[in-house]
């Protein structure tokens, strides 16, 4: 191992459909030494992905210069079981029930350290974005998934059961669409994008992506603006009992439907109002300020934290 390992973070991030990695110096976390993406194919297996891995760090050091460190921070779609190493709830469903860190940690012959991937989005942007210097921060995944992290004073929680933030498993009152997970009605299975995409279909009887839906409701469109009421009002409900559980100092939202401005309007914050045990919501949803970056940089961070 050199010095350089030793003065360095690397941090990989295990997209469905890209991973990605970056070496960063710890005093200067923003401006990455290296920083490199490969494709994940997970169509074509388990062991494939593992393969992209060891090519992926083998790019970074060619990159770099740098040899890999001792620890490499990962962050991954669903947890790893505390007591057993195995993964489980992730959407890309070939990961489950394989020893994803243990595997990692040979092949690449470092320690891997994992993390949910909104758990990284989380950190990242409580320590180096949006929401530095609150000390309980809850962050959120709304993208093709729906997913949560909580960070308190710099740190991850992660619970017994590596569940902690797990928000998008939550069901939703009145909601019976059943979600990849098998249950019905999970707020993924209703806020997500893919989700909002079916429910304009279901009214429209026309597929159409996201962002044509939002383009169709600013010219007044009745299924496209019935499509982002739907979501203002299932996900005010689903904030609101993290609200009332959690009382987080700030909440931050990542995802392609984060991006989305009606979730950020005083009728959302009204709506949110409507569903918590107070009479005000005075807590900053924010934007991320790490954009795609995010899971990555919060990924290296692992390494610092453990």
């Amino acid at each position: 191992m050199s010095s350089d390992s030793i003065k360095s973070c690397w941090g990989i991030d295990l997209g469905g459909t890209k991973i990605e990695g970056i070496i960063v110096d710890p005093m200067v976390p923003t401006k990455p030494i290296a920083r490199l993406r490969i494709p994940t194919e997970a169509s074509v297996g388990y062991e494939h992905i593992l393969a992209q891995f060891s090519k992926l760090i083998l790019q970074l050091e060619e990159a770099s210069g740098i040899n890999r460190p001792s620890k490499i921070g990962i962050g991954t779609p669903g947890v790893t079981i505390p007591g057993t190493g195995l993964l489980k709830n992730s959407n890309t469903v070939c990961l489950n029930g394989k020893p994803l860190a243990t595997d990692l940690s040979h092949l690449l012959g470092c320690e891997a350290i994992l993390a949910n991937d909104a758990n990284c989005f989380t950190l990242a942007e409580a320590t180096l974005g949006a929401a530095q210097g609150y000390k309980t921060v809850f962050g959120i995944i709304l993208g093709t998934g729906v997913g949560g992290g909580i960070v308190v004073d710099g740190s991850v929680l992660s619970g017994p059961h590596g569940i902690c933030g797990e928000w998008g498993h939550n069901p939703l009152h009145d909601e019976m669409m059943l979600c990849y997970c098998g249950r019905r009605g999970c707020i993924e299975s209703v806020c997500a994008g893919p989700a909002l995409e079916n429910h304009y279909s279901a009214l429209s009887g026309k597929s159409l992506r996201l962002p044509e839906i939002v383009a169709l409701a600013s010219k007044g469109e009745a299924d496209a603006l019935a499509t982002l009421e739907r979501l203002r009002s299932k996900f005010s409900e689903a904030l609101g009992a993290v609200i009332n559980m959690l009382d987080p100092d700030a909440v931050v939202i990542g995802g392609g439907v984060g991006n989305l401005d009606l979730l950020y309007e005083p009728t959302t914050r009204l709506a949110i109002l409507n569903h918590i045990f107070n009479d005000r919501f005075d807590t900053p949803l924010l934007r991320p300020t790490l954009g795609d970056s995010a899971g990555v940089f919060g990924a290296a961070l692992l390494t610092r934290q453990a």
